[in-house]
């Protein structure tokens, strides 16, 4: 298999180049797990952040980021959840379409309060096309929270030239 290899912080790592869509790849970039790898960059997106009161994280593959990052800050986080479930109260939801599928992103009332007033920092592990952020940023507006940042580790393909994003590497994507 094709790798590529990563080096981010003093750490390498190689990443498994896979095919997403006829004639395109990526080097696929997955925190989960990888402990050393989140507490090493976490520390380097905290300084680069404005000042904030919340962080709020895509699930899934961001959480790990969020929470060290929220430790780092001595604040909790909030994840938007793909799903509504039935302990959410008075959920805020924001829907829309990525890849001709519609998706959502939502906030339990509990943490849609919370969010109120708040300056926000939006924490995911890769952004790529941007879709994710802006969802999750229209979300966070109707919670009646303002983004005062959006964060990640990398950004690979479109999102290299969205504005206003604090990233660590741009991550190549490999056309054929």
């Amino acid at each position: 298999m094709k790798t590529y290899t990563l080096e981010l912080c003093g750490l390498r790592r190689e990443l498994p180049v896979i095919e997403v869509a006829p004639g395109l790849k990526i080097a696929s970039f997955v925190i989960l797990g990888d402990t050393e790898l989140v507490c090493r960059v976490a520390p380097e997106i905290v300084k680069r952040l404005p000042e904030i009161d919340a962080i709020v994280t895509p699930e899934a593959k961001g959480i790990p980021l969020a929470f060290e990052i929220s430790r780092l800050l001595g604040m909790n986080y909030i994840i938007a959840r793909k799903n509504i479930w039935p302990y959410m109260d008075h959920p805020v939801i924001d829907e829309f379409y990525s890849k001709k599928k519609k998706r959502l992103f939502c906030l339990s009332g509990d943490d849609a309060r919370t969010l109120r007033g708040k300056r926000v920092a939006i924490v995911d592990d890769v952004i790529s096309s941007g879709e994710t952020i802006e969802a999750i940023r229209r979300l966070i507006e109707k919670a009646g929270g303002t983004v005062a940042a959006a964060a990640a580790i990398l950004v690979e393909g479109d999102a290299e030239g969205l504005e206003d994003i604090i990233y660590l590497k741009e991550l190549p994507v490999f056309r054929e």
